[in-house]
């Protein structure tokens, strides 16, 4: 009797052990918001990251992407930080400039920038404004001195598409026209094609990503007009800095703190997040995973061929980025408003 219930229990403290050792993630599915839609940018990052993600989390779940798009990456940010479970299956790929919208008190914003726990980003990349070459504005000059100036496509406001356009209108004096709503970068582009519109701001990395921009380039279609970085690109030698443009066209010392605010969307890449109050366990899981998959040489392999910049930034720099632009300075969250407001 006493051998059947040592075997007995022996039996419970072995199965005990197994189910304790089974990681969470086995035989579960992790979900990978993108925020934009199919084909676009984020979306690519996204399908090169779910490719390898799954290979580094214990367990090996599968991973599939859900596009999300609308209201500039809003729609998928709300549902990250206030739908989604915060129970380690949701990640989500956002666009690095939507904390304007939570400065400029944006009502449709459910969400708090500094909250969000990031676990990396797979690039950082400055952005740029291509114009169409065909169009009679070949600089800032013309573009302040036109009767009516060129229309630039963006998604919605608190994207790079909107900002940068708006800023130099607000800075220097500016014409652009833009124009929001598009669902993702791939429409403005087709836009862009049709003439609808003849220009869009987006990231340096993505502009050097791809077939189509790589054909716009050989075709003389489209060019750079201006660039973020705080020094030129060397791909973008001949290209003026906004910061230069600032300084030659005298831009007030309030505008250039703009600048720095929002250009410091630049410093999130492509940020990756997941919802607030996930257990500290799985988010070690997802931040070790994300480092693990961004410098994995078979995604970096597969990035090459495909011409995709990677750069990993960690969760934790990230984390320490988010929080450092929610600020409290009241001149310049006006400043930002009205921005946002154009």
């Amino acid at each position: 009797m006493l051998i059947k219930l040592f075997a007995f229990l022996c039996c419970i403290v072995a199965t005990g052990t197994l189910y304790a050792q089974t990681p969470f993630h086995q035989g579960k599915t992790v979900r990978l918001i993108v925020g934009t839609t199919a084909g676009s940018n984020y979306d690519m990052y996204g399908r090169l990251v779910a490719q390898f993600f799954g290979k580094h989390i214990p367990g090996n779940p599968e991973v599939v992407v859900q596009n999300m798009p609308g209201g500039g990456n809003i729609v998928a940010a709300n549902f990250l930080y206030a739908v989604a479970k915060p129970d380690g299956l949701t990640v989500g790929s956002i666009n690095p400039a939507l904390y304007f919208n939570q400065l400029a008190g944006n009502k449709e914003v459910q969400f708090d920038w500094s909250k969000f726990i990031y676990i990396g980003s797979p690039d950082r990349s400055e952005d740029l404004m291509y114009m169409r070459t065909d169009s009679p504005f070949k600089s800032i000059h013309d573009i302040r001195n036109a009767a009516q100036g060129p229309k630039c496509g963006a998604t919605g406001t608190g994207t790079t598409s909107h900002y940068l356009p708006t800023l130099l209108n607000d800075a220097v004096g500016a014409k652009f026209n833009v124009i929001t709503g598009y669902p993702g970068g791939p429409e403005i582009d087709l836009a862009t094609e049709r003439n609808e519109v003849q220009c869009r701001a987006f990231t340096v990395a993505g502009w050097f990503t791809g077939e189509l921009y790589a054909n716009w380039r050989k075709s003389g279609f489209a060019r750079v007009l201006v660039q973020t970085h705080q020094k030129r690109d060397p791909r973008l030698s001949n290209v003026p800095t906004v910061y230069e443009i600032l300084d030659e066209f005298k831009a007030s010392e309030i505008m250039k703190r703009l600048a720095t605010l929002v250009i410091a969307s630049n410093g999130f890449g492509r940020p990756y997040v997941i919802p607030p109050g996930t257990p500290a366990d799985q988010v070690k899981i997802f931040r070790e995973a994300y480092a693990k998959t961004i410098n994995d040489p078979e995604l970096l392999a597969e990035a090459k061929r495909r011409k995709i910049d990677i750069e990993y930034t960690s969760g934790e720099e990230l984390d320490r980025l988010a929080k450092s632009v929610i600020i409290k300075d009241a001149e310049l969250i006006d400043r930002m408003k009205k921005l946002l407001s154009r």
